[in-house]
């Protein structure tokens, strides 16, 4: 069964189909049929069970869910059912992993039974509907457009051993994997040859930062505010008071890039900094934080051996304090170096549990008495109870060492040290104004031809610094832009409906986070608009007033929405856009339509008197409603209401709507 068998039932029982933003897998065994020819049907089974099953531990490894087994090869998604921001990272990882367990059980086939195994891989990311068909694990995934096609197109084109990708899932997963181009390739069933790559590797990246870097980064600006309290309470720690920093701020808008700047100015050269950031594949693994950043603390890489590892943990403890020899078994069980028989593996689990925390803060507690350390452990809301419990007491013994903890969060995460008095928070909002006006300017330069890309960059990612990279980055892909960073120029006209894939896949992701409840109830609110009445919300949704506050304050501490009127009506507003865009296009088309209708009927119940006044949205729900009498009715009528006006061009948009509808109704 899947790693996470609860949250995929509850997915699964949420929603009765989704659209979903996916990477989609599929991996055969090439010529399978010359084995299979002249041989039992048994020793045939015997010889690809093995094989099937090292396939989907690669899949379920990195938390993807196998869709369908087909005797030789296997379908698998990752985002779906459960939304992850970095889906087409872990299908990446997981086709290597799948090639490099695959190969080492295909040389022990060799030798014993001489036939020659290799599985082939092909990959592709888009949209997908999610629909779930039986109570069970099981779902049936409907491609929508060409996704599941063109993913199983690559694996055909794909030679053995060799795993081929498109360039949707290149471009999300860029940084993180070393990919290499092989040309425009013929697709079966597609028009025109598309750009297939190569996955020959991971990469160096292991963070959104550190793959953004490999592009170059945007000039830092701002946060002068958050660091002058950062260097104050560095001030604190090269004084001998161990200190804490909680950066809070929602996804994109900057907490590791302004801990990079901080962090490695020329100010605090003389710091060892220690950082974590373990990726979100892997927050079932009990202490992967606390290893990974040993693994940089003790210079260690994907090539070392384990005696490689085992001498450089034992001669950098001894360089630092012949007294810290009983820290070594611990810390080389966290690095999977340990002897297997050593008396270390055999204590009981709150021994071994003490013993390792001790061990990691005697290390770093050490370091302090020679300079100021700086221990960052990055998106917190993600980190395993072991590793929870570590920080804690770390935090609690370095309060009179040179030792800075820097930790990163979401909204929504309520970390255990909130009362204490060497603990500072640092809320990083979205930039606005001028300091948005002056990012802008150096991401985009100041041609002239930019200044509505300019204004609609402002609203549509609402000062996030990252969403408004990755919106430029896809209006570049897309030709709209041409130059360079911070001397673009317009190069045709853009539309603001697409949505970067990145985005929508961290949007969708938080909002897969919610409780089934929630996110139901953000869905109908995403139908509504941008701003949603109380009263309208309450009409659609059939619950009770009290039940429809708790779900809305939910909400709004996870900081999806947040009360924008209170007098006459209660209001509420998508604190971003994109959020409601994603939530928007993850309902199916039908569930859609028949929540503008049920809207388009409560505006009409409860305006009954005033519905001149509500005549614009009662005419944009009745069109996605598809219910065309009303929506003539109420086009024709907003036309009439801005020609009075004199907003002619607004007239003349409501009209051709009319019009268009009419041509497609009885005459």
């Amino acid at each position: 069964p899947p790693r996470h068998p609860d949250k995929i039932l509850a997915a699964t029982a949420a929603v009765e189909g989704e659209r979903k933003q996916v990477t989609v897998l599929f991996a055969d065994v090439k010529g399978s049929m010359e084995f299979v020819v002249g041989r039992d049907p048994e020793d045939v089974q015997s010889l690809l069970d093995p094989l099937i099953e090292r396939m989907i531990e690669a899949v379920r490894h990195y938390q993807g869910t196998v869709n369908d087994i087909m005797g030789d090869g296997i379908m698998a998604l990752f985002g779906a059912p459960v939304a992850h921001e970095d889906h087409a990272v872990r299908a990446c990882y997981a086709a290597l992993l799948m090639q490099d367990n695959v190969k080492r059980y295909a040389e022990q086939v060799q030798r014993t039974h001489g036939v020659a195994l290799a599985v082939r891989v092909g990959l592709n990311s888009g949209e997908i509907v999610a629909r779930a068909i039986r109570n069970d694990l099981h779902m049936d995934y409907t491609g929508v457009g060409q996704t599941v096609h063109v993913a199983a197109r690559m694996e055909q084109l794909a030679k053995p051993g060799s795993i081929l990708a498109t360039a949707e899932t290149m471009k999300l997963a860029e940084g993180y994997v070393d990919m290499k181009p092989i040309g425009p390739l013929a697709v079966k069933g597609l028009p025109d040859r598309i750009p297939v790559y190569e996955l020959i590797g991971a990469g160096a990246a292991r963070t959104r930062l550190q793959a953004a870097a490999g592009r170059g980064l945007t000039r830092f600006v701002n946060r002068e505010v958050e660091l002058a309290q950062l260097r104050r309470v560095k001030q604190l720690v090269d004084g001998g008071r161990g200190q804490m920093v909680a950066v809070v701020g929602e996804a994109g808008v900057g907490k590791s890039r302004f801990l990079e700047e901080f962090l490695h100015s020329k100010q605090e050269a003389s710091w060892l900094v220690l950082d974590s950031n373990p990726a979100s594949y892997g927050r079932t693994t009990p202490y992967l934080p606390v290893i990974e950043l040993l693994k940089r603390y003790f210079d260690i890489n994907l090539h070392d051996s384990t005696p490689s590892i085992r001498k450089k943990v034992t001669e950098k403890v001894s360089a630092l304090d012949r007294s810290l020899q009983q820290a070594i078994p611990p810390l080389l069980d966290l690095l999977d170096s340990l002897e297997d028989d050593h008396p270390f593996r055999s204590l009981d689990l709150v021994q071994h549990r003490q013993q390792t925390y001790q061990a990691v803060i005697r290390l770093l507690l050490r370091e302090t008495d020679i300079r100021a350390v700086v221990v960052i452990f990055e998106d917190l809301h993600r980190y395993d109870s072991l590793s929870h419990g570590l920080l804690s007491e770390l935090f609690v013994a370095a309060q009179n060492a040179r030792l800075l903890l820097a930790v990163t969060y979401r909204p929504g995460y309520a970390d255990a040290w909130k009362n204490l008095p060497n603990r500072h928070e640092l809320r990083l909002d979205p930039l606005a104004d001028a300091s948005l006006t002056e990012f802008l300017g150096a991401l985009l330069g100041s041609d002239q031809s930019l200044n509505n890309l300019k204004i609609f960059l402002a609203e549509r990612a609402s000062g996030i610094p990252f969403f408004v990279e990755e919106i430029v980055r896809t209006l570049i892909d897309a030709g709209v832009l041409e130059g360079s960073r911070g001397n673009y120029r317009l190069a045709r006209t853009f539309s603001g409906n697409e949505i970067p894939p990145t985005l929508r896949a961290l949007h969708g992701a938080r909002i897969d986070a919610l409780p089934t409840a929630e996110k139901c109830l953000l869905q109908e609110t995403a139908v509504i608009g941008q701003d949603v009445p109380f009263s309208l919300l309450r009409s659609i949704c059939g619950l009770t007033d009290e039940m429809l506050r708790n779900r809305l304050d939910n909400l709004q501490a996870a900081e999806f929405l947040y009360a924008t009127q209170l007098f006459p009506e209660l209001q509420y507003s998508f604190r971003h856009s994109l959020t409601r865009d994603v939530a928007y296009s993850s309902v199916l088309r039908d569930r859609r339509r028949e929540i503008h209708g049920r809207v388009v009927d409560a505006i009409e119940s409860s305006y009954v008197d005033r519905l001149a006044e509500q005549v614009e949205r009662l005419a944009y729900h009745s069109v996605q409603s598809g219910v065309k009498e009303k929506a003539v009715r109420y086009l024709w009528q907003a036309g009439a209401k801005a020609a009075a006006r004199a907003a002619l061009p607004d007239a003349r948009a409501w009209y051709e709507q009319a019009l268009d509808i009419l041509k497609t109704l009885p005459e």
